[in-house]
């Protein structure tokens, strides 16, 4: 599921590019995430009785976050190439890896490092000082909304916590749009960004979403290092983004690391309530004896 989503991600983004002359990053942004968040309210339906306030909270900070991530990464990608982006981005998922015990963690976190940095080759230099803080941004926000997404995947049944938080993410996302950057919109633009809207921000959400009640945050966050992987093949076959050896080499480091974090990071199953009855019944009794 979480290589499902970040293929349509990268794919979906790809595609987006062209249409930045037209609506600019902000607009193309905007559209997208108000569209995923219409659909999501249509097919989810939430009751907002449903949800404690604390649940509200963390739904709406979600949002917020999502809304930051795809908005500061779709302006990095207009300064930088797609896997660039991508590779800096990655940067909050692995800071979310580098949690939790065992060696064998750190050693999938510290290929997936090499393999993003043999993609970003920072020792050319001559990088997009703005692209690449819009892509550190980025970073931030994705760091943050893994956390949040397990919390609210946790305690929020089925996908009503993202039916709240994407509404949410899509109001931020067009208010970050200048009205400049939607003054060009037509009824065939509506519906380019409606079928993007379904492929890079619906789908990609629910897969991680799900992916994120059966990972350790942190395994998904060494499995995200696909993502920059993904992005160079996206920008090659779409955009024409034609890599050198070194990012070759960064994208055998990465599937690496992703299928070792993928293989060592399933979530602990939660015993069934009466198992955990009988557990304690047990331990009482070896107590008593």
């Amino acid at each position: 599921m979480a290589v499902a989503s970040m293929s349509t991600i990268q794919l979906g983004l790809a595609l987006s590019v062209p249409l930045v002359d037209q609506l600019g990053a902000l607009g193309t942004t905007g559209l997208r995430l108000a569209w995923a968040g219409v659909l999501l309210l249509v097919l989810v339906r939430p009751r907002l009785r449903d949800f404690t306030g604390r649940d509200l909270v963390a739904c709406t900070t979600l949002g917020a976050v999502s809304a930051g991530m795809m908005v500061f990464f779709m302006l990095a990608v207009t300064r930088l190439p797609l896997g660039t982006a991508s590779a800096l981005e990655f940067l909050g998922p692995l800071a979310v890896s580098l949690y939790g015990p065992g060696r064998g963690r750190t050693r999938w976190t510290a290929m997936a490092a090499i393999g993003v940095l043999a993609l970003t080759e920072p020792w050319h230099g001559g990088i997009d000082a703005a692209g690449a803080g819009f892509a550190l941004a980025a970073a931030a926000c994705w760091a943050a909304y893994i956390l949040l997404t397990q919390r609210v995947g946790d305690s929020v049944t089925g996908l009503n916590g993202l039916a709240i938080s994407m509404p949410v993410a899509g109001l931020i996302g067009l208010l970050a749009a200048a009205p400049s950057d939607l003054a060009h919109v037509t009824w065939k633009l509506l519906g380019a960004m409606l079928g993007l809207a379904a492929l890079s921000a619906v789908l990609p959400f629910i897969l991680e979403f799900l992916a994120l009640r059966r990972l350790t945050t942190s395994a998904f966050g060494t499995l995200m290092s696909l993502e920059p992987a993904i992005a160079l093949l996206a920008g090659l076959l779409v955009l024409g983004q034609i890599p050198g050896l070194a990012p070759a080499v960064g994208v055998a480091f990465v599937v690496i690391a992703g299928i070792g974090a993928t293989r060592t990071g399933a979530r602990p199953a939660t015993p069934p309530p009466e198992r955990i009855e009988a557990q304690a019944s047990t331990k009482v009794s070896s107590w008593s004896s």
